[in-house]
């Protein structure tokens, strides 16, 4: 890709985004001219994606306009963990039930916005489900507790002797992961969930 093509592309993209992490790899990963596959996950806690989700659809539309593949992850495995909320409680987590229910709706509202053509939409059951204790536990093994508690939520909680369960920092583990079974190039989430992001990076190292 011309590097006049890659300073558009690069200027899309970071319209209406908090912040780009790592800028320089993601303008070398345009400028391969090959199709980048860009992940966003979502967690079916609800029946309907919300205000807040579109941001990131739209976002993938774009990557979607310049050429690229997007993976709209579906955390099927993880919405049954339990994400923690960003507060100073744990989510409870959800059914079997709930979460295929949820799923259904998000399969049907996303191509709304998304080029059915060039999505990948996804189930993180598919890796997980048939990953034994043993597994998942190496997998735990290669992050640490300092490392988990640079996220916000769970510095505040940890500061403010606030408890937090164990089981929470699987999710951020498995979110991670998700990017590592998918071959992420790039990643978008929130700005809630920039450690998550984060996350996926030093595992896919």
């Amino acid at each position: 890709m011309a590097s006049e093509s890659v300073d558009a592309a690069l200027s899309l993209i970071a319209r209406g985004a908090d912040e780009l992490i790592k800028r320089e790899q993601l303008e070398a990963s345009l400028g391969q001219g090959r199709p980048l596959r860009v992940k966003a996950g979502f967690d079916p806690t609800a029946p309907d994606l919300h205000l807040g989700h579109t941001v990131l659809l739209n976002k993938m539309r774009q990557f979607q306009d310049l050429g690229h593949q997007v993976i709209f992850l579906i955390g099927d495995f993880t919405g049954m963990i339990g994400d923690p909320t960003g507060k100073n409680t744990t989510r409870k987590p959800m059914t079997r039930e709930d979460v295929e229910a949820n799923a259904r709706t998000y399969a049907d509202q996303v191509f709304k916005v998304l080029d059915r053509d060039r999505t990948e939409l996804r189930f993180n059951m598919e890796w997980f489900g048939g990953m034994s204790a043993v597994d998942m536990t190496r997998l735990a093994g290669l992050l640490t507790v300092a490392r988990m508690l640079e996220r916000d939520d769970f510095a505040k909680r940890y500061a403010a002797q606030q408890p937090i369960s164990i089981h929470e920092f699987l999710c951020p583990l498995a979110q991670g992961y998700d990017s590592v079974a998918l071959h992420a190039d790039v990643e978008l989430g929130g700005t809630d969930q920039k450690c998550n992001r984060r996350m996926g990076r030093a595992l896919q190292e």
